[in-house]
């Protein structure tokens, strides 16, 4: 598993209908050793902080291995960063890596929190008012981590997955049971039991856990 490319970008003005709006998601790719801090990399920032950011969002990796999927879904080339990950990776996807987990990045740790799901700004950039929900149907996903441990990592580092969280619920069965409305009881009490899911996450499966009636 290794980084195949650091990718930074400070908020711009991005086009939504007739209205512009600050994103952070446009991302290029920087060489040699980046700071990684408590709530993102130097040179990299969050444009609204109510939906981005913070602790259990700090920094998003995304599988390099998606993007043949999503070239051939758009119809052209994308360098690394296009999907607004910070961390271009290899050997590692939603289906490896389980929420909770920890990983070691040069001399960074992060913990994984949760998948990642677009917001409108991501349809703005691409013109694509679709890609939202291939994006979801994918399970295509990437997933946000936490800074553990402050340090510095660059492209070509390994990613080293020092514990493996107890509860063993991959990025790619969380996303799925997030969107399921017939999930049972049990499958919802064991995302919660994940200690750490993001406080968003833990209260829309406390909310489905309130309204199921399955087993």
């Amino acid at each position: 598993m290794q980084v195949i490319s650091v990718n930074v970008g400070l908020p711009t003005d991005l086009s939504v209908g007739d209205r512009s709006v600050p994103s952070g998601i446009f991302k290029t790719p920087v060489h040699g050793s980046v700071r990684v801090r408590t709530l993102n990399l130097d040179g990299d920032r969050q444009a609204d902080l109510t939906v981005h950011g913070g602790q259990y969002k700090a920094v998003h990796l995304y599988p390099s291995e998606h993007y043949p999927f999503w070239q051939q879904e758009l119809g052209q080339q994308l360098e690394w960063g296009s999907l607004g990950e910070n961390l271009t990776t290899a050997g590692i996807t939603e289906e490896n890596v389980c929420a909770g987990d920890h990983l070691q990045i040069g001399s960074v740790l992060l913990q994984v929190t949760q998948p990642r799901l677009p917001c409108f700004k991501l349809a703005a950039k691409f013109q694509r008012d679709d890609i939202i929900e291939t994006f979801v149907n994918s399970r295509k996903t990437g997933f946000y981590t936490r800074v553990v441990h402050e340090g510095s990592l660059q492209a070509g580092d390994s990613i080293v997955l020092l514990e493996r969280d107890r509860v063993k619920l991959s990025i790619h069965e969380l996303a799925g049971l997030y969107f399921n409305k017939q999930a049972p009881r049990t499958e919802i009490e064991r995302a919660l039991s994940v200690t750490a899911l993001s406080k968003s996450w833990r209260e829309h499966f406390q909310v489905m856990l309130t309204g199921s009636k399955q087993p």
